[in-house]
């Protein structure tokens, strides 16, 4: 059989029973069709159950020397993974090609994050005088109050924002629920929206549960979530590099600098293990050097 009917079927697994986002979803699928092109690219008829151990390196040797960078090539790799998984779950093959395959080597990257002056700076470039001002704000605030994703900011609905407990409900990676805390000025800023601008949105139908809105009544995109942030960051002469997810780095990051626990950090992120969690204690490195510099005889 072609690999569209694999792919196809792989796609229904991945949807119906693995239930994961509709962004890892379609990764994975342009992962496998990477190599199916890379196939047709070389005129080999190969379909997915004949494909072996030394195809697939022929393949990443072929993304090694068009310059894709490790972390690109680990990503597609495990998409590969998951798609021959697959194929041994349903008894399609007898032996995984990519069982013996590891990934390029990854260093550990520290991810970017603001200091709180730089968010203050920030907060306080936005133009509070416009409704687009007055939801950007309250958006900003969630995030960096809370730690969302950008998917889980602009997926927020009406009904998983509860002001009498401080808490959001947030669907995030494979639909997974989690409770997070939503701070004071977080929570001052949505009220102010919610009910000095939102109110006279016209709301499009089948959008009226989403809390963030363009001026056409429809939920915001995670592209137009960058471009006002990029925006933003010009506006005020930031000269970082930053992303919504910065404000996420940034949450985890405070709090663990201010002394909360990991494993706390790690529910609120929503994060299934904590080694993930554990990259944002990069940053107690300068504090423990100014105290050996300090404190230790020999320094």
């Amino acid at each position: 059989m072609s690999w569209d009917h694999y792919i196809t079927q792989f796609k229904q697994y991945l949807k119906l029973e693995r239930s994961v986002s509709e962004n890892t979803l379609e990764a994975y699928i342009h992962d496998v069709q990477k190599l199916e092109q890379f196939f047709a690219f070389n005129q080999l008829e190969v379909v997915p159950l004949q494909t072996d151990e030394f195809h697939l390196h022929d393949f990443l040797e072929n993304l090694n020397e068009m310059g894709l960078a490790a972390y690109s090539q680990a990503r597609i790799l495990s998409g590969l993974k998951a798609f021959f998984k697959y194929l041994m779950y349903e008894g399609y093959i007898k032996k995984d090609p990519t069982s013996l395959i590891d990934g390029p080597k990854l260093g550990r990257k520290l991810p970017d994050t603001l200091d709180y002056h730089e968010i203050v700076n920030l907060f306080n470039g936005i133009d509070l005088s416009t409704p687009e001002g007055t939801r950007n704000r309250a958006m900003l605030e969630v995030l960096y109050s809370s730690g969302l994703r950008v998917t889980e900011l602009v997926e927020l609905r009406m009904n998983n924002v509860f002001f009498d407990v401080g808490f959001l409900r947030v669907i995030g990676k494979g639909d997974k629920e989690r409770l997070v805390p939503i701070g004071e000025d977080a929570m001052k800023y949505m009220k102010i929206y919610i009910e000095e601008v939102r109110c006279h949105v016209p709301v499009c139908e089948g959008f009226h549960n989403f809390v963030f809105l363009n001026r056409r009544g429809k939920n915001l995109t995670r592209v137009m979530i960058f471009t006002i942030i990029k925006n933003l960051a010009l506006k005020v002469g930031l000269k970082k590099n930053i992303s919504p997810h910065t404000f996420r780095h940034s949450f985890a990051t405070h709090l663990i600098e201010g002394g909360a626990d990991l494993r706390a950090v790690q529910e609120m992120l929503g994060h299934e293990s904590i080694t993930t969690t554990e990259i944002y204690t990069h940053m107690d490195r300068d504090y423990l050097r100014q105290v050996v510099q300090e404190f230790h005889p020999r320094s």
